[in-house]
């Protein structure tokens, strides 16, 4: 089989409604978009790296810091809080073309390259039928919805937790794509998608300041064993 380009696209706003300039923002004493772009750079699948951005501040620091990153500048008409993230994506995938694509997020520092690699490798080995991939976290909890309904379990019949049938957490660490898919569908996940599960630890997403808080202290007991 041919090797096939793949490009990692990596979309990163200035702004953040919950975690004020988190993206930029120091964990454990590194801008928190470093911890992808290494990751991203250690990945031997990944031929090229796309961030897509309207800050000033990564931008520079990415040409200071990571030259053979391309940087784009995200243009005015997409950098409203509600443009989709799909439409983004249909935008960066029309400037650089690839086989496949692998889109994921700054706010996900934990995750490792051989994850990475081993997604996009079980994607290759089962494409197709499968036409796209996006990473998941397994739950086996009681799960409820807001109709007080059981959504996993029955509440007659105390399981275990560990005895649930699972349910899947989209963690939005990986997606693979191509560009026909996300073109045609207008999104990301497929008509026929493989779920790829990863552990909850790595999948740890900022999203909330307890998040930042929770993943500051999680680097310095990492970094003192």
């Amino acid at each position: 089989m041919a090797k096939q380009k793949i490009v990692a696209l990596v979309p990163m706003r200035h702004h953040s409604q919950r975690v004020p300039g988190k993206n930029y923002r120091l964990l454990s004493g590194k801008p928190l978009f470093h911890y992808i772009i290494n990751t991203l750079i250690s990945c031997p699948e990944v031929d090229q790296i796309v961030v897509d951005t309207d800050s000033d501040v990564i931008l520079t620091d990415l040409k200071s810091n990571y030259p053979e990153v391309m940087c784009v500048e995200r243009p005015q008409r997409l950098r409203a809080d509600a443009i989709s993230m799909n439409e983004i994506l249909i935008y960066d995938s029309g400037l650089v073309e690839a086989d496949l694509y692998l889109q994921t997020h700054s706010t996900n520092p934990f995750l490792k390259a051989a994850t990475i690699s081993r997604a996009i490798n079980d994607f290759l080995a089962n494409s197709p039928p499968y036409d796209s991939l996006f990473s998941v976290t397994c739950l086996q909890r009681r799960l409820w919805d807001e109709q007080t309904r059981p959504i996993n379990h029955d509440p007659n019949v105390l399981l275990q937790t560990q005895d649930l049938p699972p349910v899947y957490e989209e963690n939005s660490c990986i997606y693979l794509f191509r560009r026909s898919t996300l073109v045609g569908r207008h999104n990301r996940i497929g008509d026929k998608p493989l779920m790829f599960e990863m552990s909850a630890e790595e999948a740890l997403d900022i999203d909330e300041e307890s998040d930042f808080l929770f993943a500051e202290a999680l680097m310095k007991v990492m970094h003192s064993i």
